[in-house]
């Protein structure tokens, strides 16, 4: 078995997430000699599979990734969950988040163990896998990672197998991710008839001005590894009954992908800044907290040399795009 014919396999499972589809115990098939454990929380299921070969304290390297995909939607051209490959291109709902990287890890796991009886350092392998990260992402590798922490098999060091190249296979390898806000703006107005505007107070003329200091918005400067902290609106709702009223209040969405550098007190200050004089509330939400692997990473160091040795292109350090589950690794000193 290899990596392509693996991952034709896994696409067959239809893992909506939260559901797992009796994958696991596929997977875990394939590792016979390694221990399994379970921690699940209904409806998630979460499974971790490791094997100690020995030796006194142990370093301990996680493969980490989950088995759940967004619905496939309509409009395919092929059966989503059917693992077609098409002129060499592999199709299916979740063939690049995040199954093909699963297929991948598991073959280096098995070729590993196949060549190696006797690690040169002692050495623990493992991997972690959730059906919970596509969704509320509550009760999968934040869950586990707790079981895992009372029986004290927290690892060392972590890989995470999240596509990260952007242009071709080895390009990008991804040091951390952006801290993620969420909020919304609140305008309150006076409903009223448009045919007296007077007695109205609109909550759409009150905003308006202040649009154009909201949209893009830059927070700072980035660095070396983080772009600029940007404010993005997503939208902007009011509701009447009829076209010729004016709405009583009027909402704003946004999300702020951000570096260490801005913090949520910094976005509440500039919101406060913007909006000194507009009637209105700002709720805000903390999804996640950027992070960042140190540069003299060992695994990192490994693993840019593979890349260029194999695929003979060297790879750029960075953390565009979105969170994923190695939030969570970070959160409990993990080197990723």
């Amino acid at each position: 078995m290899n990596a392509i014919t693996l991952a034709q396999k896994l696409l067959t499972y239809p893992t909506i997430t939260p559901k797992e589809e009796g994958v696991f115990a596929y997977l875990a098939s394939l590792l016979p000699d390694f221990k399994v454990l379970h921690a699940n929380k209904e409806p998630v299921k979460n499974i971790f599979l490791y094997r100690d070969f020995g030796g006194e304290n142990p370093l301990h390297f996680c493969f980490a990734g989950h088995v759940d995909v967004v619905p496939p939607g309509e409009g395919w051209s092929v059966d989503p969950f059917a693992g077609v490959l098409v002129d060499n291109f592999l199709y299916g709902r979740g063939a690049q988040d995040m199954k093909g990287g699963i297929a991948a890890f598991f073959c280096a796991v098995i070729e590993f163990c196949k060549h190696v009886q006797k690690p040169k350092i002692p050495l623990i392998l493992s991997i972690l896998l959730t059906s919970d990260e596509e969704g509320k992402a509550k009760f999968g590798t934040k869950h586990m990672l707790e079981v895992l922490q009372k029986k004290h098999l927290l690892p060392h060091f972590a890989l995470v197998a999240e596509p990260t190249s952007m242009q071709t296979l080895g390009d990008s390898i991804k040091v951390g991710r952006r801290g993620s806000i969420s909020g919304n703006i609140i305008v309150q107005g006076v409903p009223g008839h448009v045919a007296y505007p007077k007695k109205c107070l609109n909550p759409i003329d009150l905003i308006s001005d202040k649009l154009n200091l909201l949209a893009g918005a830059l927070l700072d400067k980035g660095d070396a590894f983080f772009e600029p902290s940007r404010l993005v609106l997503t939208s902007i709702e009011s509701h009447v009954p009829a076209e010729n009223m004016t709405p009583r209040s009027l909402k704003i969405a946004f999300n702020v992908r951000h570096s260490p550098a801005t913090t949520r007190e910094d976005v509440e200050n500039f919101l406060d800044r913007v909006l000194s004089k507009v009637p209105c509330d700002i709720h805000l939400r903390q999804n996640s907290l950027p992070f960042v692997s140190s540069k003299d990473s060992l695994i990192l160091s490994y693993l840019k040399q593979a890349i260029t040795e194999v695929l003979e292109i060297t790879p750029a350090l960075n953390t565009k795009g979105g969170t994923s589950d190695a939030r969570f690794f970070r959160a409990w000193g993990w080197r990723l």
